[in-house]
């Protein structure tokens, strides 16, 4: 056993998209995913939405692996492999709603087994956390895109209310989102925001659009690119809550002495207190 001093040289991303149906889940994350390798011919698509990956063609020569119903946890692993064995840089999974709630994802086998239901539990979770490892574990960088569960709000336009679809929880097993670096949530008019972010690169409160330069930002970072103080500094001015602030706050410990100042403004105010400088 020998200990290293950590760094983030050569990290592989590992990032979800999450959001609901035309919200631009595929083209998001095939957009990125060239930013972050910069050859089409190394990005492949893992496609288990009725070869939807094929409609975004006209962007260059990327790879598409379909596969169908059923979709065990098994089915995605073999697929991955197949990818990662083909020497692609960048894999989408899209999506990963499917081994979860689809036609012989993990809940409906779950729904389908005799006995106890308990029981069932630790039969099948294993077999769902082999295939969470397996992508994470990967020698690529992964886009995992996620379906969110849709509901209607009214919203003002030009003084009239009209109906407008939303994107809600995500469907895959809750705490799924822990398992990523980076959470990107769409609307259904493309923007995206951060749904959680440990490379400190996003700010939760700013809408963006994805394009390739959202995947050279990220390249960066994974190659020990340091965030710059600014962006730091501005982190530290959005963070809504103390929890937000110390995860800021341990995810960059290269800030916490030039900018111990700005952590504890922000955490008086966030307490409530009078700020004195």
């Amino acid at each position: 056993m020998n200990l290293k001093q950590a760094q983030r040289k050569q990290t592989r991303i590992k990032l979800a998209i999450q959001g609901p149906s035309g919200s631009g889940k595929t083209m998001s994350s095939l957009l990125l995913a060239y930013g972050l390798v910069g050859d089409r011919t190394k990005i492949a698509v893992i496609d288990s939405e009725h070869n939807s990956a094929h409609l975004y063609a006209h962007l260059g020569p990327y790879n598409v692996l379909g596969i169908s119903q059923a979709f065990p946890p098994e089915k995605y692993i073999e697929a991955l492999e197949t990818c990662i064995n083909a020497g692609m840089k960048a894999i989408i999974i899209d999506s990963i709603s499917h081994e979860w709630e689809g036609i012989g994802g993990i809940l409906d086998v779950h729904g389908n087994m005799p006995g106890n239901s308990f029981a069932n539990w630790a039969k099948l979770t294993p077999r769902h956390n082999a295939f969470v490892q397996r992508m994470l574990q990967a020698e690529a960088h992964i886009i995992a895109t996620i379906r969110s569960k849709q509901d209607y709000v009214l919203t003002d336009k030009n003084g009239k209310m009209v109906p407008e679809k939303v994107g809600m929880k995500g469907v895959q097993r809750d705490g799924m989102d822990y398992e990523f670096t980076v959470v990107l949530g769409l609307d259904i008019r493309h923007n995206a925001v951060s749904i959680k972010d440990r490379t400190g690169l996003f700010s939760g409160n700013t809408p963006f659009v994805v394009d390739p330069s959202t995947g050279v930002t990220i390249k960066e970072w994974c190659n020990d690119a340091v965030v710059p103080v600014d962006k730091v500094k501005e982190l530290i001015a959005e963070a809504p809550s103390i929890e937000d602030l110390r995860q800021l706050y341990e995810d960059h410990p290269e800030m916490q002495e030039p900018l111990k100042s700005e952590f504890l403004v922000r955490k008086a105010q966030l307490n409530g207190n009078e700020v004195k400088l």
